[in-house]
């Protein structure tokens, strides 16, 4: 009689290396995409380039400077630019990952498989993070060849500030990837969220310059304090809260949302199976 041994941490590691070794052979496989990824950013950031040359004052952005504690405008721009790159890997890799399973018709048979949700899920973007971190080095050496980029402060530094962040952020994946089960659409969601997240979070502007009645919104968001306290390291601008503080909120929403986004996530997609619309789209 055959007998079935227990999936092992071996085979789980073994799982989400084949996962990420198909999703990297795919990215490459259009090498298209790299370069979008790497200058797509830049099309968007010259504008904000040129429109802040013109409003600077002997060279000097002192309006920006007023609301952020320094002119390098583009140096602060470009921060944030490289942090929102990887909310928007965490954001695609999760939800329309799951989108794509769907349209291919193989979500079912790979919910199948012996091996943890939430390690499907984490797998789907290692391989996103991993070209995003390639992708977003080389806008920045393009970016300061062509902008400049004056990063005076700890790198280091400002990497461990941004690590909690980032882990935070995949509580948010797994909520989200459960909506994209409810409502079987990714796109318009991606985008949106995406862009209310970043926008909102200070990743293009400092938030002090909101309107009265949205500043309360981005000082909710835990993302806020990840940007400023990168910049604050960088930039040696002044932050909202000690840089000390910012960590420790990092830290809180790191595990709330982990333990919150993976709980959401479990109770809607227990949801859709009961229902048996796991594989629609």
């Amino acid at each position: 009689m055959l007998s079935l041994s227990q999936p092992s941490w071996r085979s789980y590691l073994w799982a989400l290396w084949a996962i990420n070794l198909k999703d990297w052979r795919h990215f490459w496989r259009y090498p298209l995409n790299a370069l979008s990824q790497a200058f797509q950013p830049l099309i968007w950031l010259t504008p904000i380039y040129f429109m802040g040359r013109v409003f600077s004052v002997d060279g000097q952005a002192k309006g920006f400077a007023g609301y952020s504690g320094t002119a390098d405008y583009v140096s602060f721009i470009l921060i944030g630019t490289a942090l929102s790159q990887f909310i928007f890997a965490v954001f695609w890799g999760m939800g329309y990952s799951l989108k794509q399973d769907m349209d291919l018709g193989v979500l079912e048979a790979n919910w199948l498989t012996p091996m943890p949700r939430p390690l499907m899920l984490v797998g789907r973007t290692i391989t996103s993070l991993a070209t995003t971190t390639v992708t977003t080095a080389v806008m920045l050496i393009i970016a300061a060849l062509l902008f400049g980029f004056h990063a005076s402060g700890s790198v280091l530094a400002a990497f461990l500030t941004a690590v909690p962040m980032l882990l935070g952020l995949y509580g948010f994946g797994f909520a989200f990837a459960a909506l994209v089960l409810i409502m079987r659409e990714a796109n318009t969601m991606v985008d949106v969220s995406n862009f209310l997240v970043t926008m909102l979070s200070g990743a293009q502007f400092p938030v002090q310059a909101l309107p009265r009645w949205l500043l309360p919104v981005a000082l909710a968001l835990p993302l806020t304090y990840g940007f400023d306290a990168a910049r604050g390291w960088l930039l040696n601008t002044p932050t909202l809260l000690p840089i000390g503080w910012e960590i420790g909120v990092m830290l809180v929403f790191m595990v709330l949302m982990l333990l919150l986004g993976w709980a959401a996530f479990s109770a809607l997609e227990r949801r859709v199976r009961m229902k048996g619309t796991l594989g629609q789209h």
